[in-house]
């Protein structure tokens, strides 16, 4: 089903850049304006520039962030900065990382995919997006003409197969590796060997890929594509424009980390604030309990984790000293409170209750008030102090959805609600990237 290629990576030289973790970066959607200033201040060569660069207020047509990062890479490739392989390859990084005091290491093959339409179920989706990003991504496209940060997508290998393979690999000498100053480490090597080549783009043929991370991305390089499409009059079958890069990893790695999204809530009229508790008593069975100020994530994680496939939610706000818990009481008070046209499996997700029934239903945030007031965090204990010092009114704090039940979402080709999953920790921009454009 999936059509996966070698491709000729465009990385930093290792010669000329010796502290590799000075110039990469993440990716443009966790890139804060304040980030985006560190970055810059960091490295004259951090990828920032290209990534995600500043805007300026004499910015036009001709001459904007786009269009200065074409100018950079081109500048970079002329000074050697970065350098472009000779021979088309796959890139395997290992990226290790701690989080809550455990250490983790994963695995992903950096490759190119060929794009497809989501109906055909190859490449499937699992969130909703938006069109603003999609927009700024489309323009990034066509002025750098390259993929700057990869697709994070997931398969599986339930014979370890790819496994295998990566193991055999990962002990011959290392093409590129860092630290970064949040101590995460990465290693990365190209195989160019044409027959282990093979061999992965074989085990991946017979199935469909999921994006995990980079669903503005994938719909941007679509939306590229159709406009080439429409605009070429070369009548090749195939363009470089045709392919995407991806960064695959197996659905049974350790290191697949996929932390929740938690709704943070402002801007509440008081009738709306006072009437909460109500109205989540006609859905949900209701337990107060003091705030554990000096403990509070495990205080939250065990009533989290009690009763494993029963929705719980967890309520910070009403009462700064105490938190609430909720408990779903029948499944079918809530149903016709969510779109009828969602999956099973969607409608029970914590986080279509929360986004449906609470916020929609009885705080009566419509779909398009829902920006002004919602934030997202995957950090419970940030969740629970920004309302503490009342930045904002309400944290609603859900457990992370399972690589599993996201799968399933997928393969009924429903979408979860929009910030449903972080899959962390985000996979870097700059390490290799793909230039289809000369």
């Amino acid at each position: 089903m999936a059509d996966i290629r070698p491709f000729c990576g465009v990385h930093y030289n290792p010669s000329l850049v010796k502290d590799l973790a000075k110039v990469i970066c993440p990716p443009y959607d966790i890139i804060t304006l304040q980030m985006q200033q560190e970055l810059y201040q960091r490295s004259d060569s951090n990828f920032v520039r290209v990534e995600f660069g500043r805007d300026l207020p004499s910015d036009k047509d001709t001459d904007n962030r786009y269009t200065r990062a074409a100018t950079t890479v081109k500048k970079w490739l002329e000074q050697g900065i970065l350098q472009v392989d000779e021979t088309p390859a796959i890139y395997v990084n290992e990226h290790h990382f701690t989080y809550q005091g455990r250490k983790y290491r994963r695995r992903s093959v950096s490759c190119l995919v060929k794009l497809e339409e989501w109906d055909k179920m190859i490449v499937r989706p699992h969130e909703g997006t938006l069109s603003r990003p999609k927009g700024d991504r489309l323009s990034l496209l066509w002025a750098l003409q390259a993929d700057a940060s990869p697709i994070m997508a997931l398969y599986d290998d339930p014979e370890r197969q790819i496994a295998s393979l990566l193991d055999a690999q990962t002990d011959a000498k290392l093409m590129l590796s860092a630290d970064t100053d949040g101590g995460e480490h990465h290693c990365l090597w190209a195989i160019t060997d044409s027959e282990i080549i093979g061999q992965v783009r074989d085990c991946l043929a017979d199935q469909p890929l999921y994006i995990a991370d980079g669903h503005h991305r994938y719909e941007s390089a679509l939306a590229y594509q159709r406009e080439r499409r429409t605009s070429s009059s070369s009548g090749a079958e195939e363009e470089p424009f045709d392919f995407v890069m991806m960064t695959l990893v197996d659905f049974a790695d350790p290191g697949l980390v996929i932390l929740p999204a938690h709704r943070l809530v402002r801007g509440l009229s008081p009738s709306a604030f006072d009437g909460l508790m109500a109205g989540l008593k006609t859905c949900f069975a209701v337990e107060e309990m003091p705030l554990n100020k000096a403990d509070v994530l495990s205080q939250i994680n065990g009533l989290l984790s009690e009763d494993a496939g029963e929705v719980k939610l967890v309520l910070c706000g009403l009462d700064k000293e105490r938190l609430i818990l909720l408990r779903l009481r029948d499944f079918s008070i809530v149903r016709p409170m969510i779109p009828y046209f969602h999956s099973e499996i969607y409608q029970r997700l914590d986080v279509s209750i929360v986004d449906h029934v609470i916020l929609e239903e009885i705080l009566g945030l419509t779909h398009d008030k829902v920006g002004a007031f919602l934030d997202y965090t995957d950090d419970t204990l940030e969740a629970v102090s920004r309302v503490v010092e009342q930045e904002y009114q309400l944290a609603v704090i859900v457990n992370p959805v399972k690589p599993e039940i996201m799968k399933a979402i997928a393969d009924s080709g429903d979408r979860m609600p929009r910030k449903s999953t972080y899959f962390y920790p985000k996979t870097p921009a700059g390490l290799v990237f793909y230039r289809f454009g000369k």
